[in-house]
């Protein structure tokens, strides 16, 4: 992996991910991209050009003039924006993804990467420490894209001998990028509320546990697997986990330092996403093959997420 692309660039993922493989491989080895203007912050740690995932001959121009050995395809439409639209979650999520398998296959990329979901499980599925191979019967567009996506990225490492990674990844919490239209949103406004000082009506109930993971980790666990030899890895997609938590948790998690945060519970349809999805994740494959270990827990990302949003309401 030393000249990379990466898809979906300005998305809540993308945009840090862009961040971190410049800083390791070198910012002039990075190519960002994406359908939207680039912030700054992202043409400071690499290329960037714009990329429509859905148009082919585009996306092979772009690999082959980069002259990239990895993809990083990260462009998708997330859970709950992709139940306002399923068809278009369809077309970006399924369509995208054999693009750039097939530019992977056809123009000699050595590596693809890309993220599956949590929501690739139903409600059938084990709650607690959800296992890889558990049911996989997603209730929403996007569950069902990444359960297909899964399935492709098989078919591409059997059929064409292409290195295909993936993990599944539980709802991501950063400070740095707002919220991408996923089901687990929540977790993001409640901070950017409390040091607003404003009250929050939160879309999922007090006591609905789900598997969360801290930004930096999610970066962290992505290049991991990317970076980790072909002959340790005895799957194509992993299970990553860091913590199980309830909004309830992360609201008193808050008040311990912001004592006074007010927030009321207004469960939506995006609840009903929520209780088709585990609780916790068994990562223990992982774990044993690539050597993932998360370095955040509750409190550590409480104080560090605060830290960063209280910078960024001060600029």
């Amino acid at each position: 992996m030393k000249r990379v692309l990466v898809t979906g660039a300005c998305g809540q993922i993308g945009s840090e991910l862009v961040i971190r493989l410049g800083k390791l491989l070198g910012n002039g080895n990075v190519l960002a991209t994406d359908i939207k203007r680039a912030p700054d912050i992202l043409k400071k740690h690499g290329n960037f050009t714009y990329l429509n995932v859905l148009d082919s001959h585009m996306f092979a121009k772009e690999v082959v003039d980069f002259e990239a050995d990895a993809i990083f395809h990260m462009a998708a439409i997330l859970s709950a924006s992709g139940e306002k639209d399923p068809q278009l979650a369809y077309q970006v999520n399924m369509t995208g993804l054999m693009n750039a398998l097939e530019v992977s296959r056809r123009k000699g990329v050595q590596m693809l990467i890309t993220p599956s979901s949590i929501a690739v499980y139903g409600p059938d599925a084990p709650k607690l420490q959800t296992v890889e191979d558990a049911p996989l019967n997603p209730t929403t567009m996007y569950g069902v894209t990444k359960v297909a996506g899964e399935k492709l990225l098989q078919y591409y490492h059997i059929k064409y001998g292409l290195d295909t990674r993936s993990l599944r990844y539980p709802g991501i919490i950063s400070a740095e990028t707002p919220p991408g239209g996923g089901t687990t949103d929540f977790a993001v406004d409640l901070y950017w509320h409390a040091l607003r000082g404003k009250p929050y009506s939160c879309f999922v109930k007090e006591d609905a546990a789900l598997p969360f993971m801290y930004m930096p980790d999610a970066i962290k666990a992505i290049i991991d697997l990317a970076k980790a030899p072909a002959e340790r890895l005895h799957r194509r997609v992993y299970n990553v986990h860091a913590m199980s938590l309830t909004a309830g948790d992360i609201v008193a998690s808050i008040r311990n330092h912001i004592p006074d945060f007010r927030v009321e519970y207004r469960p939506d349809y995006r609840q009903e996403i929520a209780d088709s999805w585990p609780a916790s994740l068994n990562d223990a494959p992982a774990r044993e093959d690539w050597r993932w270990r998360p370095d955040f827990g509750l409190e550590a990302m409480t104080r560090d997420m605060l830290d960063r949003i209280k910078r960024k309401l001060s600029d």
